[in-house]
């Protein structure tokens, strides 16, 4: 019987000290919250690229074509 009552004190104050020691004697540590920032897009042009290409090629033309024009001022002198 006696070692009944050993193996029941020991069994009791295991399942005591489990209980109390599972959160440790440490202070509880809390994570913070995690804050999603969203990221504001760059500030775009009002106007298109591709007006701009098309605005440099017309101007581009618009020299060439008086360009050619100027070759028929010339005399020859033959």
């Amino acid at each position: 019987m006696r070692i009944f009552q050993t193996l029941a004190a020991t069994a009791a104050i295991s399942a005591f000290a489990t209980t109390t020691l599972a959160g440790g004697l440490s202070d509880e540590i809390i994570e913070p919250e995690v804050e999603v920032m969203e990221i504001d897009e760059p500030p775009t042009s009002s106007v298109s690229p591709v007006y701009i290409i098309v605005g440099v090629l017309a101007a581009l033309l618009v020299v060439a074509a008086l360009d050619e024009d100027d070759d028929d001022d010339e005399v020859d002198d033959l």
